[in-house]
């Protein structure tokens, strides 16, 4: 399996504005800009968003194969990542990633959840893929 994606990019890196699409078509001209990635206050999007939800979107499946091969029958997951990107002397580095799950799994042990949510943090395919990021963190709350 492949996936593609496509960027353009106008003008200045600093105040220039970008695009970007994917080929399923689920991003189609989505705008994005160093204003947005640096300061905020805009409706366009960053390359740190896509990662944060790419990192959430993963983890989350991971957590679900995870909690299915420990025969805990999750009712939801619900996953929320940060991303933290800072723009030093060298350029933007993404610092830090914080992963925040909950899982609904009545009757279930939480001990076991929280094993299967470790082992997806480490080792789902995007988590693999940002192994350079100095620190990602996870934060766990079951309902059980």
């Amino acid at each position: 399996m492949k996936s593609y994606a496509s960027a353009h990019w106008e003008g200045s890196p600093k105040d220039g504005t970008g695009k970007l699409s994917t080929k399923s078509g689920v991003l189609k001209d989505s705008p994005y800009s160093a204003k947005a990635r640096f300061e905020g206050g805009t409706s366009q999007t960053t390359p740190e968003e896509m990662i944060a939800a790419a990192h959430a979107g993963c983890f989350t499946m991971a957590l679900g194969f995870g909690l299915m091969r420990a025969d805990i029958n999750q009712k939801s997951i619900d996953t929320e990542a940060e991303v933290e990107v800072i723009l030093g002397e060298k350029g933007a580095n993404i610092t830090g990633i914080k992963l925040k799950t909950s899982v609904v799994a009545p009757g279930a042990d939480a001990a076991k959840i929280k094993e299967a949510a470790e082992g997806a943090k480490a080792n789902c395919p995007i988590s693999k893929a940002l192994a350079g990021v100095p620190s990602i963190t996870l934060e766990i709350e079951t309902k059980v």
